[in-house]
Formats: structure tokens, sequence, C-alpha cells
């Protein structure tokens, strides 16, 4: 599945490392995908809400229907914890037969945990802007 087909097929995105901070890159990607109609499932321990999102924890603590709906998993957090990322994606994957892609953003790399996603069958993009390839593609 290339990237357009990836962005035109999955709608519900849980972007794990949400900020709330406007200027930072979470949010700006956040927001353009909102605005774009995905829907933004927000994981930020930190915070209770973000672009009129609740917030989880993290993916295990989502609510059962948001589990069941989930589609991509975009990672805006450090490279070396994408790995437990992966492996809570992973478990979804098993229980509930998604997310179907984890999506590391621009300048995250492990790959580690891109292994570990494609042996549970899920799509992995690495060290790429959902914005940027959204807008190249669509625009």
């Amino acid at each position: 599945m290339n990237l357009k087909e990836i962005l035109a097929s999955y709608k519900n995105i849980a972007v794990v490392g949400l900020s709330n901070k406007p200027t930072k890159p979470s949010y700006v990607v956040a927001e353009y995908l909102k605005k774009k109609g995905y829907r933004i499932i927000s994981i930020n321990p930190t915070i209770n809400e973000v672009l009129g999102e609740k917030c989880y924890k993290d993916l295990k603590s989502l609510p059962e229907n948001l589990k069941k709906s989930l589609e991509i998993v975009n990672i805006f957090r450090p490279s070396e914890e994408a790995k437990l990322i992966v492996e809570e994606t992973v478990q979804l994957k098993k229980e509930y037969g998604k997310p179907y892609v984890v999506w590391m953003q621009l300048g995250i790399v492990n790959e580690e945990a891109a292994e570990k996603a494609k042996k549970a069958g899920i799509i992995v993009v690495m060290d790429k802007c959902i914005m940027t390839e959204h807008k190249r593609i669509y625009s």
C-alpha cells in the first residue's frame, strides 16, 4: 500500500505525543489533519484535552470504541520511545485487527520497532511527516 492509498483509506489517527502548544509540530500536523477530515485521537499523559479532543494517557487507555476504530498510530515521540509505542500498537492489532499503520514522523527512526510492527502485519512509514506527504499528494 502506498502513501496515497494509506491517506485515502484510513481516517482515524492516534497522535502519540500530541502537544497542546500551537507552535509545536505535533499540534500543527494534528490541526491540519483534523481540518482535512481525519479523526484525531490525542495521546499525551500530561494534558487533558487538545484541539477539542479528550487526551488519553497511552494507547492502552483508549476506550473500546476507539481501539476498534483506530487505523493509524502517528508517533511524535523520540526514536527510542517508538519501541514501546509499537508494542502497544501490536497488542491492539492482535486484539482488534487494527491499527493498520505505524507512522513515525520526520526524524523518528527505530528499525527494531519497525521490524516488530511489520512482523505483526502492520504497515510502517518511518522518517516522514504525514502532513508534508498529504500536501505533496493532494495539492
